[in-house]
C-alpha cells in the first residue's frame, strides 16, 4: 500500500487539485475523456520539463 501510493496516488492527487477537486467541466463521457486527456497530457508536459528542461524537450520536439 505504501508503495502504491507513492507511485499512483500523487500524479491523481494533483490532477485533482489542478481540476478544482475533481469537478470537470464538460458533461457527457467523451467530453469527460477528453477533459481529462488534456490534463494528463499537461500533468506530463510539466513533468518532462521539470525532468528534462525546457532546452532537450524543444530539440526533441524538433527531431
Amino acid at each position: 500500500m505504501r508503495q502504491r501510493r507513492s507511485t499512483v496516488e500523487h500524479p491523481f492527487g494533483t490532477l485533482k487539485a489542478w481540476m478544482g477537486a475533481a469537478h470537470f467541466q464538460t458533461r457527457t463521457l467523451p467530453k469527460v475523456k477528453t477533459e481529462m486527456s488534456l490534463h494528463v497530457l499537461a500533468y506530463n508536459l510539466k513533468r518532462v520539463i521539470q525532468i528534462l528542461g525546457p532546452q532537450p524537450l524543444m530539440a526533441a520536439m524538433r527531431a
